[in-house]
């Protein structure tokens, strides 16, 4: 059976170049891939994406491979930098791809409204989404109906014409939300000024909680796309706050698996990952400073995983919890 799965047809050449030449630095090594994520630093589900052309490695992560390797970092970052604009210009062409097939289902759902449906053709006008010209020689989209000239003003007014389909329920679409943003107006304005009752007439506001600190977005290196608040549930190998943004902050033994809590003081956040864990354990973190919801990961066929990260404002303020198919359960200690 090859080591190697076959890379994605759609991957773009620059990036299939990169992930083969990834393929034969480890290939040389004589590394597994658990081996290359324990001296990285970056997950064994996280190699076997980049390996595998699923996800394009970290800069962070192609400086450690090349210094475990014993090769020169030079030419590896210099076919990383192609690829990661060939990378770009893939997911721009995604993006512009989901971008158009939302833009036909918004017209479908318009058309649907209306009565209409995209390219429906009435008399007189032609088919099609675009403008066309009305009988009057003005200009109306295609859920506009053309509207008859003015008669003359000496002219008695003619009949009004007949609501054209869909129109009604547009009308009474529009009217419904006047409506309710309204209420919601004076919901808010009753708030602002009664809160709390009594005679005081001052108004008073609920403060919010205070947010907790971030690094600055201008001030974060080059690959970290998110800190604080922002990371919170978002993958750390996705986001660059792995490798070498990352540190263990405390690790536990629970049963026969190694729970610990990542920490990256750059991006303001903490993780948790499990290892020597078998299929189906739970691993979570959690913050002792605040209530924002866990964040879980569960094992798979690699015997490890790792957590979405979780905003805090230190690492003592982590704390990562496993939970075994055994039944076992156990937690780090926060700020040991």
């Amino acid at each position: 059976m090859p080591r190697w799965k076959a890379l994605p047809e759609e991957l773009d050449p620059q990036v299939r170049e990169f992930a083969t030449q990834l393929r034969r630095l480890v290939d040389k090594s004589g590394l597994s891939i658990a081996a290359v994520s324990d001296r990285t630093g970056y997950s064994k589900t996280s190699w076997e994406r980049y390996l595998n052309g699923r996800l394009l490695a970290p800069k962070g992560a192609i400086v450690a491979l090349a210094e475990v390797t014993g090769t020169n970092p030079l030419h590896l970052t210099t076919m990383w930098e192609l690829s990661e604009r060939a990378w770009s210009r893939s997911e721009m062409r995604h993006d512009m791809t989901m971008e158009a097939i939302r833009i036909t289902q918004a017209r479908d759902a318009l058309g649907e409204f209306g009565g209409d449906g995209p390219g429906a053709s009435r008399p007189g006008t032609g088919t099609g989404t675009g403008p066309r010209p009305a009988a009057s020689g003005g200009w109306h989209g295609p859920e506009s109906p053309a509207t008859p000239p003015r008669p003359p003003a000496a002219s008695p007014a003619p009949p009004a014409p007949p609501a054209a389909p869909g129109r009604g329920r547009r009308r009474t679409a529009i009217f419904v939300t006047a409506l309710v943003g309204a209420l919601l107006v004076i919901a808010g304005a009753v708030l602002l000024t009664d809160l709390g009752g009594g005679g005081d007439d001052t108004a008073k506001v609920v403060e919010s909680p205070p947010t907790k600190p971030s690094p600055i977005a201008s001030e974060l290196p080059a690959g970290v796309k998110c800190a604080g608040d922002d990371c919170t549930g978002e993958d750390p190998e996705l986001m660059g706050c792995g490798g070498e943004f990352a540190e263990t902050a405390t690790t536990a033994k629970v049963g026969t698996a190694v729970v610990e809590v990542r920490y990256s003081e750059t991006c303001g956040v903490a993780w948790a990952r499990i290892t020597e864990a078998a299929p189906g354990d739970t691993v979570e973190i959690s913050s002792t400073q605040g209530d924002d919801q866990p964040q879980t990961g569960t094992v798979n066929a690699d015997k490890d995983a790792y957590t979405p990260m979780l905003a805090v404002p230190s690492a003592a303020a982590a704390e990562a919890c496993a939970t075994l198919t055994t039944g076992v359960e156990g937690c780090t200690t926060a700020g040991g």
